[in-house]
């Protein structure tokens, strides 16, 4: 296990973040199975991959640390080259890809809704302020108990809302927020809001120093899996076997939704024993692929 933390190939994938980038698609799969749309064209999801991973690679771009002893800093330090030239790359895919999807379905620009020009600002516009407002100290990141549900609302705005959008837009449907997709938002919501408290686990003693409230410094670690963690995840996969039992879902189907959850509340058990950076990148993290993978299967073939 060593040397598969120690190999230059996969701190790449998980310092450099692709492997969030690989996440984001599965989990935007799945959402697009569970509200019943065809998947969109391979550049949808190459799109999404590339803007997960130039969100999460700038923090540690514009880290101006010297003294930065957080070992992905010191390793976007020791790459930046690579990383600059990836973050080019990725950004001009993106930029590519929303080129020509504008220049295909132009007319459907003209009568698109309040309500869907609202969403595709506001999900950005979390993220950016998450980082915070340039030329200021303002971060939502900087309070504590907030920083988790920042971060899960944006992950559920992409990879919950977005697929409807980009649906309605390229079909020239109209648009419309369903109870299913308001429940699955819901859903993505919670889980990742939990990956988030059960990382920042990993920090809390920096944290602790820097005084952030974080829901680990301020209840401790049994208190947030008790307290904050399995509620969390009661809401969001209740609300989901709720829904699939008053529609008949197939047991199974609701079954493979269960298990991410239960491996959630596992894994934050897992969390009092000290584990490394990788392992919260690997573990922790590899807990949407899971989801995603799961909840695809139980669409597909239940």
């Amino acid at each position: 296990m060593s040397a598969f933390y120690n190999n230059p190939v996969t701190k790449f994938i998980f310092y450099g973040n692709y492997f969030y980038g690989v996440c984001a698609i599965a989990l935007s799969i799945e959402a697009m199975l569970q509200q019943h749309l065809p998947l969109h064209n391979p550049f949808y999801f190459i799109t999404v991959f590339c803007i997960t991973v130039v969100f999460y690679s700038w923090a540690y771009i514009s880290e101006t640390s010297a003294n930065s002893v957080n070992e992905r800093t010191l390793w976007y330090k020791k790459n930046k080259i690579v990383v600059l030239t990836s973050q080019a790359l990725l950004s001009f895919l993106a930029i590519v890809y929303g080129i020509v999807f504008i220049q295909h379905h132009w007319s459907s620009l003209f009568s698109i809704k309040p309500l869907q020009f609202f969403l595709i600002i506001l999900f950005p516009l979390v993220g950016l302020l998450y980082y915070g407002v340039s030329g200021t100290r303002y971060s939502l990141r900087n309070i504590g108990w907030l920083k988790p549900f920042i971060i899960g609302f944006a992950w559920a705005g992409l990879v919950t809302i977005y697929p409807l959008i980009f649906y309605s837009l390229e079909k020239n449907n109209s648009f419309e927020i369903t109870v299913l997709s308001s429940l699955l938002f819901l859903k993505n919501f919670m889980f990742v809001s939990v990956l988030c408290i059960m990382f920042d686990i990993k920090d809390y003693v920096s944290d602790s120093e820097l005084n952030l409230h974080t829901f680990a410094v301020k209840f401790g670690l049994r208190n947030t899996i008790l307290f904050i963690i399995l509620p969390l995840c009661i809401i969001g996969l209740g609300t989901f076997v709720w829904y699939g039992h008053h529609q008949n879902f197939h047991p199974i189907k609701i079954l493979l939704n269960v298990v991410p959850f239960v491996l959630v509340l596992l894994t934050a058990y897992s969390l009092h024993l000290k584990r490394s950076l990788l392992y919260y990148l690997i573990v922790v993290d590899g807990l949407m692929l899971v989801k995603g993978i799961c909840g695809s299967l139980g669409m597909i073939y239940f």
